[in-house]
């Protein structure tokens, strides 16, 4: 059952969408269409039409050719949304040296926002199969930044302020850069042609993000095989990574990119909230970090779920 008709939404990939064939989609089997009655059928992004188009006068005049309209949309959307990513966490970056926020809370912050972000980010490029690339030239650019300052090959005081502990630049090499591996890794792989990205991407930067900023305020009774981690957090985490998933996949079908059911998906998603949050609460940390074992064993389980 679609959730929103397509007429309510022109501007919507319903619109545009035709059969296409992608190396993209044959190189990663679940992004292949799935049978109308699936619990959640995301689209093939079609390769001919765009979301914008050029102003008629400026294209007929100058003769833009069709590839170079989407070179242009996409270069477009990565400088806007690399920006957008640069003016956040340099923003937070502010707020932490003026003493507003905590720098513990600054990080988290940053954790969740950008994540969540650049997820919502991913409708403003194009739809063709090679958009995903020019989507995952943004957390590459802040993984490259990550890597040099965290070798101590340059040294930007606020961007190790904002993303770690303890303002030790190798902090950098852990989770901050194994964070936005997993942003490159979902946006190549899974793209807007699957759920599972979508979910992954909710759970690691919404739900496990909002467990660490509750279980730390309001987490004094523990879990009795992980003291580090306590109900509070872990009961956040579950509830706030249902209500982002969801909401991030309610966002994809207002724009035509996605189709579900609610009364199949709602305890689907609700059961793979309840796997990642038991992940999370395991004292593995010291071997595996979240921002690994938190998005990976979603990506399985969602993948055994929506393919189910």
């Amino acid at each position: 059952m679609a959730l929103l008709s397509s007429h309510l939404f022109p501007f919507s990939a319903v619109h545009r969408r035709a059969p296409t064939t992608s190396t993209t989609t044959n190189l990663f089997p679940w992004n292949k269409p799935r049978k109308p009655n699936d619990t959640v059928k995301f689209l093939y992004s079609p390769l001919v039409q765009r979301h914008v188009r050029l102003d008629e006068r400026f294209v007929t005049r100058f003769n833009v050719p069709a590839n170079a309209q989407d070179l242009i949309h996409n270069v477009g959307a990565t400088v806007g949304v690399l920006g957008g990513a640069y003016g956040l966490v340099s923003s937070f970056d502010d707020l932490t040296r003026r003493n507003i926020l905590d720098q513990g809370l600054s990080r988290k912050l940053v954790h969740i926002l950008s994540g969540l972000l650049f997820l919502v980010s991913w409708p403003i490029f194009s739809n063709s199969s090679e958009a995903r690339y020019f989507a995952a030239f943004v957390p590459l650019v802040n993984f490259l930044r990550l890597l040099v300052n965290g070798l101590s090959l340059v040294s930007d005081q606020g961007l190790v302020k904002s993303v770690t502990r303890k303002g030790d630049p190798k902090e950098l090499l852990r989770g901050p850069l194994y964070y936005v591996g997993i942003l490159m890794l979902c946006a190549v792989v899974f793209w807007r042609e699957s759920p599972i990205g979508v979910v992954s991407l909710a759970m690691m930067c919404g739900g496990d993000g909002v467990a660490d900023i509750i279980g730390r305020r309001y987490g004094s009774i523990k879990i009795p095989y992980n003291q580090k981690k306590s109900w509070a957090g872990s009961i956040s985490m579950f509830i706030f990574g249902c209500l982002v998933s969801i909401g991030m996949l309610y966002y994809y079908s207002a724009l035509g990119h996605v189709e579900f059911n609610w009364e199949n998906i709602l305890p689907r998603v609700a059961f793979i909230s309840v796997v990642a949050t038991v992940v999370e609460s395991l004292p593995i940390t010291e071997v595996i970090d979240d921002n690994i074992s938190v998005p990976v064993v979603t990506m399985a389980v969602a993948f055994f779920i929506f393919n189910h």
